[in-house]
């Protein structure tokens, strides 16, 4: 599956509706046939999956073992409020009221790209996020990726 790509600014509708940007369309030719999912993120967030990635998941999350306690909450938790979304004739989607009251998005929005999914922030948290990144950026990044390309010795 190819990844997107972009950061996009969007406004809601007194409904709800937001208009998926076309630079998004496009890079999800399927979305017409296929449709999107959309859940809880994992940080005040929504997450729009495509159809198919949903499915993938659904079907990695089906293997996991549901006698365990954890396994059963985290299900629980992570399909709380998973939708199907589809565009209308105006190539809009309707997010639900109680995700968007989830993720305190009242009007303006980013949708931010993550590989093979796209967030959905409330445009106030999202720039909130760069606020104070400062070098912290370049200490995360040593961190997270500094040991890469090293290789470990046994």
């Amino acid at each position: 599956m190819a990844h997107f790509l972009g950061e996009f600014e969007c406004k809601l509708d007194a409904k709800g509706r937001m208009v998926l940007p076309a630079g998004l369309k496009k890079q999800i030719p399927e979305v017409e046939r296929e449709g999107l999912v959309i859940n809880r993120g994992l940080e005040s967030h929504l997450v729009i999956y495509p159809r198919r990635e949903w499915d993938r998941i659904m079907e990695e999350l089906s293997k996991l073992n549901t006698f365990e306690r954890k396994t059963r909450d985290f299900v629980r938790k992570f399909m709380r409020g998973a939708t199907e979304l589809s565009l209308d004739s105006a190539n809009r989607v309707l997010i639900p009221k109680s995700l968007l009251e989830y993720a305190s998005i009242d009007g303006e929005v980013v949708l931010a790209s993550q590989f093979n999914k796209i967030e959905v922030w409330a445009k106030e948290t999202y720039d909130a996020q760069w606020e104070d990144e400062g070098d912290d950026f370049a200490s995360l990044a040593e961190e997270v990726m500094g040991n890469l390309n090293r290789r470990v010795d046994g």
